[in-house]
């Protein structure tokens, strides 16, 4: 099922009042539809179409919505009534086509409608005429109240905007006000034959009325009859009565709901002064932790100082222990230079005390053997100073005395 959002009518889904107003309108051009061939531009879901296809002798609604034109099929296509999906402003038809075509509700949905109103001319028959419809801006923004502008509205025309659109492209032109008004019907109870009508007081002007409808036309025109429009043969004081009944237990439903609502506000109040009170709660306790915190971070700055501190000085520290390792390290190896050296004097010294030693060894050697033959030596001397010969030659004066030796 189709679903109204207020950019198209759909029949049994919108307000008698907004129902009345759109078939209005078609009552209006069947009056100029009488075995003609019509084209129905913004068709919609195709009721306009179908009350046209009553007199007309052939109907083709275009619309750009798929959607819509699904509905319409389903519920209006005939022998006389057909639809195509097509964009007004390129419309697939020849030119000098159709004798009458209406547009409904349409050009204030457009932003280019100046293309939409030469596309309606080109496919009108030179005799035929072209019935357009717009909202007064005026009324109809006053109307909406709070729900603001419509937003399928490109641009809402004044009157004098409209008349100024229509006539720059359409030589002839015949302009209507559409409004609601009150009357009293006085109906046959058989049939109806024909109908009278008296309009005891003036009508409203362009800026007070709600629509505005002008019948366009290439030729000129004869006749601008006013179109009294009676939406049903019912009596209207019934159909208010009904529809304040309906009010009434529609406002019964909202205050039941409103009964509802306040009790649900209640509990809600309830629930909000708990939650503000724990929220206080947890507000005084969040501030004695923003105190600990804050408390918390003059420690830490504290502690980072000191550790800054300590820190410089330790590295001072480390430098100073870095540079006397340093100083160690050249201390090591000039004393590891000067202890290779000794080593090398010392195995020198070695190396000469072997030497000396050998010598020493053999220089003994030799003074023992020189011994060996100085005690030999004595011996032979002490046996030959002992012999009778030395004896006789120092008695002779030959030898020398042993005193003198």
């Amino acid at each position: 099922m189709i679903e109204f959002t207020g950019e198209r009518v759909i029949p049994g889904e919108v307000p008698v009042d907004l129902w009345n107003e759109h078939i209005a309108r078609y009552a209006f051009a069947a009056r100029l539809a009488r075995y003609k061939r019509v084209l129905d531009v913004g068709c919609g879901t195709g009721y306009g179409s179908a009350e046209l296809g009553r007199v007309a002798t052939q109907v083709v609604g275009c619309d750009i919505s798929a959607e819509a034109l699904v509905y319409a099929h389903r519920h209006y296509a005939s022998s006389k009534v057909h639809f195509i999906q097509a964009a007004c402003t390129c419309l697939p038809l020849n030119s000098a086509s159709f004798d009458l075509v209406v547009a409904f509700e349409l050009i204030e949905h457009l932003a280019d409608w100046r293309t939409f109103l030469e596309e309606t001319r080109r496919v009108l028959d030179r005799s035929g005429q072209c019935v357009i419809s717009t909202p007064n801006k005026y009324y109809y923004q006053e109307s909406r109240g709070p729900a603001g502008l419509n937003p399928y509205h490109q641009h809402e025309f004044t009157f004098e905007e409209f008349r100024k659109e229509l006539e720059a492209v359409f030589p002839h032109v015949s302009f209507f006000l559409q409004n609601h008004a009150d009357g009293i019907v006085f109906q046959p109870v058989d049939s109806i034959t024909s109908i009278e009508t008296r309009m005891e007081r003036a009508a409203a002007g362009p800026d007070e009325s709600n629509f505005f409808i002008a019948v366009c036309a290439l030729a000129p025109q004869t006749g601008s009859p006013t179109f009294f429009f009676v939406p049903r043969a019912a009596n209207i004081l019934k159909e208010r009565e009904l529809h304040i009944r309906k009010l009434d237990e529609e406002i019964t439903k909202h205050k039941a709901t409103i009964i509802e609502l306040t009790e649900e506000r209640d509990k809600l109040l309830d629930m909000f002064a708990r939650q503000k009170d724990e929220l206080d709660e947890s507000n005084r306790w969040a501030q004695q932790l923003d105190k600990e915190l804050e408390h918390a971070r003059e420690l830490l700055n504290q502690l980072e100082r000191e550790l800054a501190s300590r820190t410089t000085a330790y590295e001072e520290q480390i430098q100073g222990l870095e540079n006397e390792k340093q100083k160690i390290a050249a201390w090591a190896e000039k004393s590891a230079r000067e202890l290779t050296e000794k080593c090398a004097e010392l195995a020198h010294a070695v190396d000469v005390l072997h030497e000396t030693e050998k010598a020493l060894e053999e220089r003994t050697a030799w003074a023992l053997s020189l011994d060996e033959r100085v005690r030999k030596l004595e011996a032979v001397l002490a046996r030959l100073l002992q012999s009778r010969w030395v004896k006789l030659g120092c008695a002779l004066g030959v030898t020398p005395k042993p005193q003198d030796l």
